[in-house]
């Protein structure tokens, strides 16, 4: 017989979740809205930089979940007996802050959560605490409350630092700053990174580039390219896209020979991306004869079934026409290429902007989806399947 008590129990987390889960899903439909508002935006696309493995947003909201059952949906007793504690000077243990921070579901809730973070980080900045780092997790709070203001104002407090020692959490600060446009703020938490001297990582050198290209500005120009430098007097290895960002923006700041140098530094360019950077490079650098070429070669792949056919974006190929205005020659060949790629589905309505800020999936997240349903979403468990057992 189920006792009263836990029926009880079952009724509070079961409301608890349906809250969270509204939650959630809130947050997927403004992430659907970003997405899809990457069509009208006058500044070009604007989404997400970094894939959910990194952002783990997912995650954390499972976490949510776990940590409302295990409270019995107490969430609001939970929050006053925090706020006693602060009244009283009590010590703030880490796992109290872990559960506040799971809890968390409004801007008022974030505003408790950074005075007892203030309180936590007083009583333990000298205290080392193994691997477990706050502030991603702060972070991710942040992100998907759309706080960016709460997440800014403690990154960048001296008196909280240390607390932000790892590259995770500025890096989903300036992926929000990013989605939402705030480029300019984004470029401050990419300096305030520089300035505690925070290691950059792959994709904080693929925020920076983005950021830079967004802002296209003779100062972010510079910062893109003295980034550029250090990263590679490090021997830094930085990812294709960091490189495809950093080669748009020296085609938009009208740098040809620094486009070209960028470019021949990416090492693998079999991608969409690539091919119509390629082109647009081969088109204003005038190696006319090169660039007919490969809208010939992809021509022919498009010819076989079995061979992925490359798109060309429609804006890139209007942009190497007018390269070719004056050349009546390779003008009438390009519109000979251009309506045969037309025909054979090869040109696409996506712009150069959609496809820098594009997400890919590599082969992690197809391992992560594979992996995923090894826990129960009911008890957050491992799932103890015979057939996984054998």
């Amino acid at each position: 017989m189920v006792r009263s008590e836990d029926r009880m129990a079952a009724a509070v987390a079961g409301g608890s979740n349906r809250i969270l889960r509204e939650t959630i899903k809130r947050s997927m439909l403004r992430s659907a809205a970003a997405a899809l508002d990457c069509w009208s935006c006058p500044h070009g696309a604007k989404r997400y930089l970094l894939t959910d493995d990194i952002i783990r947003l997912q995650e954390f909201q499972q976490k949510k979940i776990a940590t409302e059952h295990q409270i019995y949906g107490n969430r609001d007793s939970y929050f006053r007996n925090i706020e006693e504690k602060l009244k009283k000077n009590g010590i703030i243990l880490k796992d109290e802050l872990k559960t506040l921070l799971h809890l968390c579901q409004t801007p008022d809730d974030v505003e408790i959560a950074k005075n007892v973070i203030y309180r936590y980080h007083t009583e333990n900045r000298n205290v080392a605490f193994g691997e477990f780092k706050f502030g991603p997790l702060f972070m991710r709070l942040c992100y998907e409350l759309d706080l960016e203001v709460p997440a800014i104002e403690l990154i960048k407090d001296q008196t909280l630092h240390g607390f932000f020692s790892d590259s995770t959490s500025f890096n989903i600060l300036m992926d929000m700053l990013f989605k939402k446009g705030h480029y300019e703020s984004a470029l401050e938490v990419l300096g305030e990174m520089k300035k505690q001297h925070i290691k950059f990582i792959k994709d904080t050198y693929l925020l920076a580039f983005a950021i830079c290209y967004k802002l296209n500005s003779p100062e972010s120009c510079k910062i893109c390219t003295k980034l550029l430098e250090e990263a590679q007097l490090k021997g830094e290895n930085m990812s294709r896209r960091a490189y495809c960002f950093a080669v748009a923006f020296a085609l938009k700041q009208n740098d040809v020979v620094k486009a070209r140098s960028f470019y021949s530094q990416i090492m693998n360019t079999e991608s969409r991306l690539c091919s119509n950077l390629n082109i647009l490079v081969l088109a204003k650098s005038g190696a006319l004869e090169d660039l007919m070429q490969i809208l010939e070669a992809a021509l022919d792949m498009g010819v076989s079934q079995l061979v992925k056919r490359t798109e060309f974006s429609e804006q890139v190929l209007a942009t190497v026409r007018e390269e070719l205005e004056e050349n009546s020659v390779f003008r009438a060949r390009l519109e000979d290429i251009c309506a045969k790629l037309q025909a054979s589905g090869q040109v696409t309505k996506l712009t150069l902007d959609d496809m820098l800020c594009q997400i890919s999936y590599g082969k992690k997240r197809h391992m992560q989806l594979l992996k995923q349903r090894q826990v129960s979403r009911r008890t957050f468990r491992p799932l103890k399947s015979a057939l996984l057992a054998e």
